[in-house]
């Protein structure tokens, strides 16, 4: 049996990885491989607080892959043309890899299984990244939902993915591994130090999204209807960059969560966003209920925003939040977003292009979703008019002040 190329891109994990999974059941060689080409994510190319994530999540897998007699291979794109010479250089008969759901690389995709099989090489894709994949749920008029409770409970009456799979415990190598860059040689980490708050915060990687999981499930799953909105507390799971990076499926997630009915709900509100950006594929940069949206462009005001000097208490803790960790708890979110647009008027795009360079989690689908929501040119909107007073909100969720006290510190 020839070798077989596995690409890794947002499926960073061995644990329950079904594009890993159906190499092993081929038979012979497998060669993990990884291919940097922001160049093809058309107008979102990673962030500089995604690529510092990123940098890292791929040094665990590679650690966890020599661990098993294996070893990724880095190469930069084009991407046909990076699978090509791998293909040509290590005789592989075959490409898996798992799905991604962003529009660009849906094309860039499509066009890769194409040349590859076009080439006499077997090329397939796996779910590996949702519950419900986008093209299995819909209305009964066979449309895709825009709204979320509907779109809950249809999931709710389908099956979930099989039990996850544990991650192997040795991978078959090839004779001679083929040459590949170093990963400091991709420049994903700052030039300048800006990053050490993340540090003290997170541990990117398999190993850090396990433990993340246990530690939420042991902590704070069977509180997270009340403690969820509570910015002050450790009451929400911090999964949101291991589930982007796919360091941990969301299979495995629900499972260990079952017991948390309000926490499904959010987890499948995630899949509700990537259903609604596979369908509509323009909402990134359109909104789905343009009637509501109106705005003017404000340099000074936008930077206001982004340096955390609104004069709201609340949305300059979370805009330090983010500055300093990478991360903001999502209640402030709202309530910065709706400040930003419906307060000072600038538009849900600059907010979502801001949240898209500075956050670790940043998520086309749930970037998106969640800045038309607020705004309320999105599906499932709420109320266009509706706006988050910050000083309310901040009485109603932080009522001792522990956040804000906090991140009281200016920048």
């Amino acid at each position: 049996m020839g070798a077989t190329l596995v690409w890794f891109r947002q499926d960073l994990r061995l644990t329950d990885n079904p594009a890993l999974a159906a190499a092993l059941e081929r038979g012979g060689p497998v060669i993990p491989v990884y291919i940097w080409a922001p160049e093809e994510e058309g107008d979102w190319p990673p962030g500089a607080a995604s690529k510092w994530w990123l940098s890292r999540s791929l040094a665990a897998l590679a650690a966890g892959l020599e661990k098993r007699g294996s070893h990724l291979l880095i190469r930069t794109g084009p991407t046909a043309e990076a699978l090509a010479r791998l293909v040509s250089e290590t005789g592989a008969a075959a490409v898996l890899w798992n799905r991604r759901y962003e529009p660009a690389a849906v094309a860039r995709d499509t066009r890769v299984k194409a040349d590859l099989r076009a080439q006499g090489v077997a090329a397939e894709s796996f779910n590996g990244s949702l519950l419900f994949e986008p093209w299995t749920v819909s209305n009964q008029a066979g449309k895709p939902f825009r709204i979320f409770t509907p779109f809950w409970k249809a999931c709710m009456n389908r099956a979930l993915p099989p039990l996850a799979k544990d991650a192997p415990q040795h991978l078959p190598a090839p004779e001679h591994w083929p040459a590949s860059l170093p990963l400091d040689g991709l420049r994903l980490e700052p030039a300048i130090d800006w990053a050490s708050g993340f540090r003290e915060v997170w541990q990117p990687g398999e190993a850090g999204a396990a433990d993340r999981l246990e530690r939420f499930v042991a902590e704070a799953a069977a509180h997270y209807e009340t403690d969820r909105n509570r910015p002050g507390l450790t009451g929400t799971s911090r999964l949101s960059p291991h589930l982007h990076f796919g360091e941990i499926s969301p299979g495995q997630v629900w499972r260990a969560a079952a017991g948390s009915q309000p926490f499904l709900r959010q987890l499948v509100w995630r899949e509700f966003a990537y259903h609604l950006l596979f369908h509509f594929p323009e909402s990134p940069r359109t909104p789905l209920r343009p009637e509501h949206e109106g705005w003017k462009p404000d340099p000074e005001k936008l930077r206001a925003w982004t340096r955390a000097r609104t004069g709201y208490p609340l949305v300059d803790a979370g805009m330090r939040e983010l500055w300093r960790t990478g991360w903001m708890h999502n209640r402030v979110r709202m309530v910065a977003a709706s400040v930003l647009v419906k307060n000072m008027g600038l538009g849900w795009r600059e907010g979502a292009a801001w949240f898209w360079d500075t956050l670790v989690d940043a998520d086309l689908a749930n970037n998106t979703l969640g800045w038309q929501w607020v705004a309320g040119c999105g599906a499932d909107a709420v109320p266009y008019f509706r706006v988050f007073n910050p000083t309310l909100q901040a009485a109603k969720f932080d009522p001792n002040g522990d956040y804000l006290r906090r991140w009281a510190a200016p920048l």
